[in-house]
Protein backbone atom coordinates (compact mmCIF):
# COMPACT_ATOMS: atom_id res chain seq x y z
CA UNK A 1 0.00 0.00 0.00
CA UNK A 2 2.78 2.56 0.73
CA UNK A 3 4.53 1.85 -2.53
CA UNK A 4 1.14 2.45 -4.17
CA UNK A 5 1.05 6.24 -2.66
CA UNK A 6 4.60 6.89 -2.89
CA UNK A 7 4.06 5.82 -6.82
CA UNK A 8 0.93 7.92 -7.51
CA UNK A 9 2.34 10.61 -6.08
CA UNK A 10 5.72 10.82 -7.51
CA UNK A 11 4.92 8.86 -10.80
CA UNK A 12 3.76 11.58 -12.84
CA UNK A 13 6.25 14.12 -11.97
CA UNK A 14 8.22 13.76 -15.13
CA UNK A 15 5.43 14.03 -16.82
CA UNK A 16 4.36 17.55 -15.15
CA UNK A 17 8.03 18.62 -15.68
CA UNK A 18 7.24 17.98 -19.53
CA UNK A 19 4.28 19.59 -19.57
CA UNK A 20 5.25 22.60 -18.29
CA UNK A 21 8.72 22.90 -20.46
CA UNK A 22 6.67 22.51 -23.52
CA UNK A 23 3.98 25.13 -22.52
CA UNK A 24 6.75 27.66 -21.50
CA UNK A 25 8.02 27.49 -24.60
CA UNK A 26 4.63 27.59 -26.38
CA UNK A 27 4.27 30.57 -24.64
CA UNK A 28 7.12 31.91 -25.71
CA UNK A 29 7.01 31.35 -29.63
CA UNK A 30 3.09 32.72 -28.99
CA UNK A 31 4.83 35.74 -27.44
CA UNK A 32 7.35 36.33 -30.57
CA UNK A 33 3.86 35.74 -32.46
CA UNK A 34 2.24 38.42 -31.66
CA UNK A 35 5.17 40.93 -31.47
CA UNK A 36 7.59 40.49 -28.82
CA UNK A 37 11.00 40.75 -29.42
CA UNK A 38 12.94 39.19 -26.10
CA UNK A 39 15.38 36.80 -27.13
CA UNK A 40 13.88 36.20 -30.94
CA UNK A 41 17.09 38.10 -32.26
CA UNK A 42 19.26 35.56 -31.10
CA UNK A 43 17.24 32.53 -31.99
CA UNK A 44 15.47 33.26 -35.42
CA UNK A 45 19.01 35.82 -37.07
CA UNK A 46 17.38 37.80 -39.61
CA UNK A 47 14.03 36.42 -39.70
CA UNK A 48 13.51 38.28 -36.42
CA UNK A 49 13.83 41.73 -37.94
CA UNK A 50 12.16 41.12 -41.47
CA UNK A 51 9.58 38.66 -40.16
CA UNK A 52 7.92 37.12 -42.91
CA UNK A 53 4.64 36.01 -42.62
CA UNK A 54 5.81 32.35 -43.47
CA UNK A 55 8.00 32.67 -40.31
CA UNK A 56 5.40 34.04 -37.95
CA UNK A 57 2.90 31.55 -39.79
CA UNK A 58 4.77 28.11 -39.33
CA UNK A 59 7.96 29.09 -37.12
CA UNK A 60 6.08 31.11 -34.65
CA UNK A 61 2.17 30.17 -34.35
CA UNK A 62 3.19 26.32 -35.74
CA UNK A 63 6.04 25.79 -33.41
CA UNK A 64 3.96 27.04 -30.41
CA UNK A 65 0.74 24.95 -31.34
CA UNK A 66 3.21 22.08 -31.55
CA UNK A 67 4.27 22.72 -28.42
CA UNK A 68 1.01 22.71 -27.11
CA UNK A 69 0.44 19.65 -28.11
CA UNK A 70 3.77 18.18 -26.63
CA UNK A 71 2.14 19.81 -23.22
CA UNK A 72 -0.87 17.58 -23.59
CA UNK A 73 1.45 14.58 -24.26
CA UNK A 74 3.43 15.69 -20.84
CA UNK A 75 0.06 15.91 -19.10
CA UNK A 76 -0.62 12.48 -20.67
CA UNK A 77 2.45 11.39 -19.00
CA UNK A 78 1.59 12.32 -15.85
CA UNK A 79 -1.72 10.60 -15.82
CA UNK A 80 -1.80 6.94 -14.84
CA UNK A 81 -0.96 4.50 -17.89
CA UNK A 82 -4.20 3.27 -19.83
CA UNK A 83 -4.54 -0.33 -20.79
CA UNK A 84 -3.77 -1.49 -24.05
CA UNK A 85 -2.97 0.29 -27.05
CA UNK A 86 -3.72 3.82 -25.51
CA UNK A 87 -1.00 3.61 -23.18
CA UNK A 88 1.76 1.99 -25.84
CA UNK A 89 0.51 4.83 -27.99
CA UNK A 90 1.47 7.74 -25.13
CA UNK A 91 3.97 6.12 -24.48
CA UNK A 92 5.99 5.47 -28.30
CA UNK A 93 4.83 9.19 -28.30
CA UNK A 94 7.19 9.92 -25.44
CA UNK A 95 9.62 8.34 -26.36
CA UNK A 96 9.68 10.22 -29.76
CA UNK A 97 9.32 13.41 -28.62
CA UNK A 98 12.60 12.61 -26.42
CA UNK A 99 14.38 11.55 -29.72
CA UNK A 100 13.18 14.25 -32.07
CA UNK A 101 14.41 17.06 -29.42
CA UNK A 102 17.82 15.16 -28.28
CA UNK A 103 19.01 14.68 -32.15
CA UNK A 104 17.83 18.77 -33.12
CA UNK A 105 19.76 19.90 -29.56
CA UNK A 106 23.05 17.31 -30.55
CA UNK A 107 23.21 18.16 -33.99
CA UNK A 108 22.84 22.06 -34.16
CA UNK A 109 25.15 22.18 -31.28
CA UNK A 110 28.02 19.91 -33.65
CA UNK A 111 26.63 22.40 -36.51
CA UNK A 112 27.74 25.50 -34.48
CA UNK A 113 30.77 23.87 -32.94
CA UNK A 114 32.45 22.67 -35.49
CA UNK A 115 31.30 24.98 -37.94
CA UNK A 116 30.70 23.22 -40.42
CA UNK A 117 28.59 25.02 -42.30
CA UNK A 118 31.62 27.54 -42.32
CA UNK A 119 32.38 31.33 -41.33
CA UNK A 120 30.08 32.44 -44.29
CA UNK A 121 26.71 30.73 -42.65
CA UNK A 122 24.42 33.46 -41.63
CA UNK A 123 25.21 33.44 -38.11
CA UNK A 124 26.25 36.13 -35.60
CA UNK A 125 28.75 35.29 -33.13
CA UNK A 126 25.88 36.47 -30.16
CA UNK A 127 23.38 33.77 -31.91
CA UNK A 128 26.14 31.28 -32.06
CA UNK A 129 27.03 31.98 -28.21
CA UNK A 130 23.14 31.92 -27.69
CA UNK A 131 22.23 29.03 -29.26
CA UNK A 132 25.29 26.85 -27.43
CA UNK A 133 24.51 28.38 -24.31
CA UNK A 134 20.87 28.63 -24.03
CA UNK A 135 18.46 27.65 -26.74
CA UNK A 136 20.15 23.89 -27.39
CA UNK A 137 20.05 23.10 -24.04
CA UNK A 138 16.90 23.72 -23.53
CA UNK A 139 16.37 21.27 -26.28
CA UNK A 140 18.47 18.78 -24.60
CA UNK A 141 16.88 19.40 -20.92
CA UNK A 142 13.25 18.82 -22.94
CA UNK A 143 14.35 15.99 -24.58
CA UNK A 144 15.50 14.11 -21.58
CA UNK A 145 12.86 15.15 -19.37
CA UNK A 146 10.88 13.60 -21.45
CA UNK A 147 12.52 10.43 -22.10
CA UNK A 148 12.34 9.97 -18.30
CA UNK A 149 8.53 10.63 -18.26
CA UNK A 150 8.06 8.21 -20.90
CA UNK A 151 10.37 5.82 -19.11
CA UNK A 152 8.16 6.50 -15.69
CA UNK A 153 5.13 5.87 -17.27
CA UNK A 154 6.04 2.71 -18.74
CA UNK A 155 6.64 1.70 -15.18
CA UNK A 156 3.64 2.82 -14.31
CA UNK A 157 1.56 -0.38 -14.25
CA UNK A 158 4.49 -2.48 -12.96
CA UNK A 159 5.07 -6.06 -13.16
CA UNK A 160 1.52 -7.33 -13.40
CA UNK A 161 1.32 -5.20 -17.11
CA UNK A 162 3.26 -7.88 -18.98
CA UNK A 163 5.47 -5.14 -20.33
CA UNK A 164 7.76 -2.37 -19.43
Amino acid sequence: MHEDRQSRTTGGVWGRIACAWAVAFATLHFYWALGGNWGLSVSAGPLAETRPAWFVAVGLWGVGMLCLVGGALGWLLARPRPHGLAGRVVRALGWSVCAVLLVRGIAVEMLLLTDTAGQEADVSPEQRLWTLVLWNPWFLVGGLVFGLSAREFGRADGPSSGTA
